[in-house]
């Protein structure tokens, strides 16, 4: 069984145009999304900005509520519970954010951020018992532990995104939503903090559903890879097979954007004319025929299936083979 399952999730947004007005027109930034999710297994979910994908990682955790479809997490479905019984039970799912600048709160020292999630859930017998816990979570991720009584302004961001981890693992999860965790630092920085992600994860035995627009990081990290256009999922399937030999149109673009160290390499650069449809008023038929460049007139008005082309590869498309 999945530790994490998630079933036809829609995550709508309603456009208001005046204070007292009732919505007419939603932002459908998550559109009817199915996967799967194993234990100690690292999803990939990439696209380009607007697809869906930071919505789609917040909803899993319950900070952005679902509109439909359900998230069951260890067979429970946590999109019922409500109050202190989905309080207790996000001890087992956390989240690092994107921004390591403005995730941690200015005014707490990182011995307050930490230990804030062990004084929640009640996991420290004693004050001593708490500081030592925070002690060896510091030190899980790289840092003194007499760092603890400092403020996040005086860490760098690879440093203040360490401190989140800690913060995550403070709860002993099962399972950790990354949100872009290193689009925002220096590339040597991200490869130290991938590089301690993997660690923590066999360490703790952790899954992953780890966002990202850089596929040479997702290749690196993820087991399988997930790819979404417009709040669909249009891939998905090893990280090896998606990343050598996309199927989608979509991939096969995203692919091609990626920078190669070869300089005699042969790749062609796909380039896709346009610009996304907006989520408000999608197109009808295939989201991608409007900038797709082997769209057939079938796709203008058939929405294709997520269907298995093979052993594990799933891919939204007519024409895929």
């Amino acid at each position: 069984m999945n530790l994490l399952e998630v079933q036809n999730l829609k995550v709508h947004f309603p456009v208001k145009h005046g204070l007292f007005s009732r919505a007419k027109q939603f932002v459908r930034a998550v559109d009817d999304v199915s996967f799967g999710l194993e234990a100690v297994e690292t999803l990939g979910l990439v696209g380009e900005s607007g697809c869906g994908k930071t919505t789609l990682g917040r909803a899993v955790v319950r900070l952005v509520e679902p509109t439909a479809g359900s998230i069951l997490f260890e067979g429970e479905d946590i999109t019922r519970l409500a109050g202190g019984q989905l309080r207790a039970r996000r001890r087992k799912f956390q989240m690092v954010f994107q921004d390591p600048y403005g995730s941690l709160n200015p005014r707490m020292t990182i011995e307050e951020i930490v230990g804030e999630a062990l004084d929640i859930h009640e996991l420290a017998d004693s004050a001593a018992a708490r500081q030592k816990r925070i002690a060896e979570l510091l030190q899980a991720v790289g840092l003194d532990p007499a760092y603890a009584q400092r403020y996040p302004h005086e860490f760098s961001g690879g440093q203040r995104q360490r401190i989140g981890i800690a913060r995550a693992l403070a709860v002993e999860p099962k399972l950790i939503v990354c949100d872009e965790p290193v689009s925002a630092l220096d590339v040597s920085v991200q490869a130290q903090i991938v590089n301690l992600l993997q660690d923590v994860q066999q360490q703790h035995g952790l899954a992953y559903l780890f966002i990202a627009h850089d596929l040479a990081v997702v290749e690196h990290i993820s087991r399988r890879v997930m790819v979404m256009y417009l709040g669909k999922v249009v891939e998905l399937g090893e990280a090896k097979a998606v990343v050598q030999t996309p199927k989608h149109p979509y991939t096969q673009a995203l692919i091609s954007a990626v920078p190669v160290v070869d300089p005699d390499s042969k790749r062609q650069r796909i380039i896709l004319p346009g610009d996304a449809p907006s989520p408000i008023s999608p197109p009808r038929g295939c989201p991608f025929h409007p900038r797709c460049p082997v769209a057939e007139p079938r796709c203008k008005t058939e929405l294709p299936a997520l269907r298995e082309l093979s052993a594990g590869h799933w891919v939204s498309c007519h024409l895929a083979k």
